[in-house]
């Protein structure tokens, strides 16, 4: 009990007082492990069997394939397609960032390069065509948020592995509770627009325009088919789809676009290597962390004290829930991820809650947690490619943070939208 009491409160404390996740659990693992008289060969050991992982491989060629994208003239041609349909429409610049985020995030499976890549070129055009800054700058910060649940999302790699369930599966999962986020938020934007007056340009569509844009960005728009068409034709697993999509995005960035040169490429390199190190320092602490709390029999304390509660899985799921969404406003997505899995999952499994439909939740929990202050990563983006304040920003998101609340209490309810997919393909 001394142990885990120290693991806990070392953990929290640390966590406060802002050192970084991954060196933070590697103290309260270290402190623990002397309290309990457990070699420290544990920490290593827990470690290096933790990345020894063959589907784990796949986050950092897809953070790679991400970054490529980002610089390779994907993003461009996305924007343009999305804008040749939505701009007579009220709101017609808003609408096309958010559409422009969901289809880059379906390439990228990251939040904050899908927030860089559409938020650089469309915040600057927002504020010429009359839209306020902060709106602006939080429909780029919202709709970036889609990176981490539309597949490929490196999160819901992540969860996969952590919780022992299909990477595939997960990957279905996601596009029911995408397309309810995206259809939220694309509200969100509407009633805004509609009540500031953010007119579209009057014009009817035209079919030429949109049938022209279509065919610049179809090698972007074939990405996802490639990725996830292989994956579930049986031609390749994710983390071979991963390699796939770095060597798709090569392709296209340096012979069909031309937009991909060795300076470029280089700095994709150096970047998605600094994003991929973090990750793994992360993930092999957090391994033994995950080990120690087993030993500790922390789950099963914390599931008798929810179970005292109530044994009703749709309270115990909003009480989870609550404690993610709170959990997010100062810690960061996969954090929450490595940390609250391993305590939660074997309650919400011995309450009969699927663990696909629980992988939803906190990621799409999660997924808030990057528009809330103050250590919302998507809001830190949308403040450096706007110059705006992160308060200014954060008031601004404020109606997109409930209309994702909203879609997050939809999936809640009806586990059918997370479940359906993985069903069906079984």
């Amino acid at each position: 009990m001394t142990a885990s009491i120290a693991l806990g409160s070392v953990l929290l404390a640390s966590l406060f007082i802002g050192i970084p996740i991954a060196i933070a659990i590697g103290i309260a693992v270290a402190i623990a492990l002397v309290i309990s008289d457990i070699p420290a060969a544990f920490l290593t050991q827990s470690a290096f069997t933790a990345l020894a992982s063959f589907p784990l491989m796949a986050i950092p060629f897809f953070i790679l394939a991400g970054s490529l994208m980002e610089t390779g003239g994907l993003s461009s041609r996305l924007i343009n397609f999305a804008n040749s349909f939505m701009k007579p429409f009220t709101g017609g610049l808003a609408l096309v960032t958010m559409l422009s985020c969901l289809f880059f995030a379906a390439l990228s499976g990251s939040s904050p390069a899908t927030v860089a890549a559409i938020g650089t070129i469309m915040f600057p055009a927002m504020v010429k065509k009359g839209y306020e800054p902060g709106f602006s700058a939080a429909v780029s910060a919202s709709g970036g948020g889609l990176g981490i649940l539309i597949p490929p999302s490196i999160p819901l790699i992540i969860y996969g592995i952590l919780a022992g369930v299909s990477i595939s599966d997960m990957f279905l999962a996601g596009f029911g509770p995408g397309f309810v986020a995206v259809i939220c938020l694309i509200g969100a934007v509407f009633i805004i627009s509609k009540r500031k007056g953010y007119k579209g340009s009057g014009e009817k569509i035209n079919w030429k325009e949109v049938i022209s844009t279509f065919w610049e960005a179809k090698w972007a728009l074939l990405t996802p088919v490639i990725i996830l068409g292989g994956v579930y034709g049986g031609i390749f697993t994710p983390t071979e789809s991963a390699v796939v999509a770095v060597l798709y995005a090569l392709l296209i960035g340096v012979f069909v676009y031309k937009e991909l040169n060795l300076k470029r490429i280089k700095q994709s390199l150096i970047s998605s290597s600094m994003m991929t190190g973090s990750i793994l320092i992360i993930l092999s602490t957090a391994a033994a962390f995950s080990k120690l709390i087993s030993i500790y029999q922390i789950p099963t304390m914390i599931g008798n004290q929810i179970l005292n509660i109530s044994n009703n899985p749709l309270i115990i799921l909003f009480l989870i829930t609550l404690l993610v969404l709170f959990v997010g406003t100062f810690m960061e997505t996969l954090s929450i991820l490595i940390i609250l899995t391993p305590l939660f999952l074997p309650v919400v499994t011995q309450l009969g809650v699927d663990p696909i439909h629980f992988g939803i939740i906190l990621v799409l929990a999660a997924e808030i947690g990057l528009l809330t202050p103050p250590v919302g990563l998507n809001l830190f983006v949308a403040s450096g490619i706007s110059k705006l304040s992160i308060e200014r920003i954060s008031i601004s998101v404020i109606p997109f943070i409930i209309a994702m609340l909203l879609a997050l209490t939809a999936v809640v309810l009806t586990p059918q939208i997370s479940t359906f997919l993985p069903a069906l393909f079984e």
